[in-house]
């Protein structure tokens, strides 16, 4: 069964920190969406997503991210993304490189894709072969 773990901290001025551990998925996006959505309703102009235990993401996850980041975006606020794992950091460069619309026939296969994708880099990273990886901007 996919889990996903989401730790709401106490605001700080405009500030929000979310701490998801588990997967975010198809399963598990609408999860991640009823947290975030109170939060987007108050003053917060930065939402900090800590994604140090999120073992994967999914089409859906993403775009759960990228709806609370246009939310923000009508305020001049954004969202961080912090301390994510390599298939992670992977998936976020590959997204904001390529469109995912011109690229994949379906959600099907972008999952497909993108669980192959992470499953090579887990690999990688644990026989020592770190692939290369963008610097990603940390909150």
């Amino acid at each position: 069964m996919t889990t996903l773990a989401i730790q709401i901290d106490p605001p700080q001025d405009t500030r929000q920190r979310v701490i998801l551990t588990g997967r975010l998925d198809s399963h598990t996006y609408q999860d991640l969406d009823a947290a975030l959505s109170p939060l987007l309703g108050t003053l917060i102009t930065t939402l900090v997503l800590d994604l140090t235990a999120l073992e994967y993401i999914s089409s859906a996850g993403i775009r759960c991210i990228f709806k609370a980041r246009k939310a923000l975006a009508t305020r001049q606020g954004k969202v961080l993304v912090t301390n994510p794992q390599p298939q992670i950091r992977k998936v976020f460069d590959m997204v904001k490189a390529v469109p995912l619309s011109d690229v994949f026939a379906s959600t099907e296969e972008l999952d497909a894709y993108l669980a192959a994708m992470q499953r090579k880099v887990i690999e990688q990273h644990a026989q020592g072969d770190t692939p290369i990886v963008p610097h990603f901007a940390e909150a």
